[in-house]
């Protein structure tokens, strides 16, 4: 059998891969001294499509599937996996990768928005498993512990980032249904011995007629089944009410997650843009059906279809100038908040506009306060909570504030990421039910047409081992809450399991919903009191992008560890998406400005894991990265903005420099202090040379030779600028 590599380093897209073509050749450069293997897997959009159509491409361009090769290795004792973040496709993401890969020779198949033959619903189905979160939950074998490392937190307290200014009248609130939405539809049950086994879940038409939506389903006793609908008719109530109840001076917006939650929020993003355009779609409807424009796809593909057509442009103006303004992607270029479905992502937009003191920026290109619509009570509260926090105490003091960490439940497709699958958009009026093998129905919804239903599940295992490493975290930190709504149906089972396992475990960790968790957190956190909440897996995509936000300034700096359920180890490098910006400057000024903070605590993580496996030099290396890194923060040598400023290239320098002198200072290796001392002599000679060498080549247009699919030997050129660390390093 093939050796397992020591670690494995994801290839992924965008400014943290481009990051790894500087990172990465230091990395293998520095493990091999110790005979440490470090290999990579490519999970990338890209690569994950062209492994889904090996029989659509020359043999010279088939790939393996590293996406399923690593899903089954996080299975095994012997999974080291460091996992940067990837691209999470929305269809105006995947789409224009699949141009990309055909204009480059790759002869992967069109997607098929209406698919009609059985080739076209092969096609789509397999690109349907590349949309969305499709990465995570492979992966994600073990509970999430995620948090800020002592060095970056000091660092944060000591040099704080930028605040905006909150006060008790501003006009920004977040808005949310008044009911038939996922909170209040939602029914959840726990299986019992007697229900457990196969199931389906039915579609049956007011007529009679019955379609099964979803066949071949399994839940094992102990198993949490949810099923919940939201009300499209409400939905669309709702939206109305609140375009129509504007104040004079506040931006409109909406704040979602079309990427993960890839089924139902591209359609809840539609109704918002079908809405707010209504009077312009039903003026030219049959012209915007000719043309096979789908409000999902939002208005930036809608001004792609009538670019030739003046008279529909001219009214597509006056529309949008008659109604509210909205909040803004890129006002400079006109990138409206209801542009694209994947630009404006719940939780890196909200954590933004509470940072900024409430603040959105206008079509105007000026600040305003924002109505933040989001429409599900189920995480709604949470930042309506936050809002009103500050409006009443200010904006946080980032020199004073706790750190705020997360234990998440998400292993095995826990909950709501698990139910992409099983979201459906219903056709028409009638009921969904999930039927058992075994005769009985457990949830059933009447529904009517265009509602989207969903189901999710969660196992007992990674129940049990969430609740186990809150309760280790707690004793570490101090502080802690369970964020569980008895209120909402899928809490309720879930507190079934946590009130006696609390009890057996001798600890007393409150349990609260949401919004009163979240003002727990805040009055502990201005105290200066770290805090862990302990949260399902939505709530911890959520909060480990609000908190880190607001204390450091950015979720990319975050470390999260996975302890890997059959006891291997999965290092993810921070939240915070892929920064399409980042790429955007460095290709038109060769600056990137991607902090490769998440990745170095990630890395340092990893050889500490295998020195638990009994790798006594991956120790000494754990603990050089770890001096390396507080010495980037401590010199100032992370990234900044402008061209001719630290950019990541720097960055990696440093960070390179730092972790051979610790290394050839350290005295628990011989070896490896006198094979790193002259390297780290050469690096601290070579600095003038080296910053020189990178430095010079700022300011001007990148060639990358793509963008979701670039061009290696281009892309190593613009993240390798320096001769001179090429030379030392290799």
């Amino acid at each position: 059998m093939t050796k397992t590599p020591d670690i494995i380093y994801t290839i992924v897209d965008e400014a943290p891969e481009l990051a790894s073509a500087s990172l990465l050749p230091i990395i293998r450069s520095f493990a091999a001294a110790a005979d440490i293997d470090v290999a990579t897997r490519n999970i990338s959009v890209a690569a994950r499509i062209l492994s889904a159509f090996p029989d659509y491409l020359n043999e010279d361009q088939r790939i393996s599937d590293d996406l399923a090769e690593l899903g089954n290795l996080v299975k095994t004792p012997d999974a080291n996996v460091i996992k940067l973040p990837n691209v999470s496709a929305s269809v105006p993401q995947l789409t224009a990768a699949i141009k990309e890969l055909q204009s480059q020779g790759f002869a992967v198949p069109a997607y098929p928005a209406d698919p009609a033959t059985d080739e076209e619903k092969d096609i789509r189905a397999r690109y349907d498993a590349i949309k969305g979160s499709a990465v995570n939950p492979v992966l994600r074998e073990g509970n999430s512990d995620r948090r800020a490392a002592k060095a970056v937190k000091e660092y944060a307290k000591a040099n704080p980032h930028s605040m905006g200014e909150w006060t008790a009248d501003s006009k920004t609130t977040v808005a949310s249904m008044p009911g038939n939405d996922f909170f209040a539809n939602e029914k959840s049950a726990t299986i019992t011995a007697a229900q457990a086994g196969g199931a389906k879940i039915v579609f049956t038409a007011a007529d009679g007629t019955q379609t099964v939506l979803k066949d071949g389903l399994s839940y094992e006793e102990g198993t949490i089944v949810d099923a919940t609908f939201m009300s499209a008719s409400a939905l669309r109530d709702f939206i109305k009410a609140e375009v129509n109840s504007m104040e004079p001076g506040v931006l409109f917006s909406v704040h979602l997650k079309a990427t993960m939650m890839k089924v139902s929020d591209p359609i809840i993003f539609g109704h918002f843009v079908s809405v707010y355009l209504e009077d312009f779609i039903a003026k030219h409807g049959d012209k915007l059906a000719a043309l096979g424009w789908n409000p999902n796809g939002g208005i930036g593909d809608l001004e792609k279809l009538i670019a030739d057509d003046a008279d529909l442009q001219a009214d597509l103006t006056a529309a949008l100038d008659a109604r509210p303004p909205m909040y803004m992607v890129d006002s400079d270029k006109g990138i409206t908040n209801l542009h694209v479905p994947s630009d404006v992502i719940i939780d890196a937009s909200m954590p933004a506009v509470i940072r900024a003191g409430g603040i959105g920026w206008g079509p105007d290109g000026k600040p305003a306060d924002t109505k933040c619509c989001i429409p599900d009570n189920c995480y709604a509260g949470v930042y309506a909570e936050t809002v009103d926090f500050f409006k009443a105490n200010g904006k946080l003091d980032v020199t004073t504030a706790g750190a705020v960490s997360n234990v998440g439940l998400m292993a095995q497709k826990a909950e709501e990421y698990g139910s992409h699958p099983t979201t459906f958009e219903i056709p028409s009026e009638g009921t969904v039910e999930i039927v058992l093998d075994n005769g009985g129905t457990l949830h059933s919804h009447a529904v009517s047409t265009g509602d989207i239903w969903r189901s999710a599940t969660v196992k007992k295992a990674p129940i049990d081992d969430w609740i186990k490493l809150g309760v280790r975290r707690f004793k570490a930190t101090g502080t802690a809450a369970f964020w569980l709504d008895e209120n909402r149906a899928h809490d309720a089972e879930l507190i079934k399991y946590v009130t006696p396992a609390l009890k057996e475990a001798g600890v007393e960790i409150p349990i609260m919903a949401p919004q009163a968790a979240t003002r727990f957190t805040l009055e502990h956190m201005v105290k200066g009191t770290d805090v862990v909440t302990i949260t399902g897996n939505v709530l911890r995509d959520y909060l480990t992008d609000l908190f880190p936000i607001l204390e450091l300034g950015t979720s990319a700096k975050m470390l999260s560890i996975v302890s890997l359920m059959q006891g291997g180890g999965l290092f993810e490098t921070g939240a915070g998406g892929s920064a399409p910006k980042h790429v955007q400057q460095l290709v038109e000024e060769n600056h990137l400005r991607w902090d490769s903070l998440g990745e170095f605590c990630a890395l340092g993580e990893s050889f500490k894991f295998l020195a638990d496996k009994g790798n006594a030099k991956a120790a000494v290396f754990g603990a050089a990265i770890e001096d390396a890194t507080q010495k980037v923060l401590e010199n100032g040598n992370s990234p900044e903005r402008k061209v001719g400023q630290n950019d990541n290239r720097t960055s990696h320098y440093f960070f390179a420099r730092y972790w051979a002198e610790a290394l050839a200072a350290q005295t628990d290796d011989a070896d490896l202090a006198a094979h790193f001392a002259p390297i780290a002599k050469q690096l601290v000679e070579g600095e003038e040379a080296i910053l020189s060498e990178i430095k010079a080549v700022e300011g001007q247009p990148v060639d990358l030779g793509g963008y979701y699919h670039t061009d290696p030997v281009k892309t190593a050129a613009a993240m390798r600028p320096s001769a001179t660390l090429n030379a030392i390093i290799g």
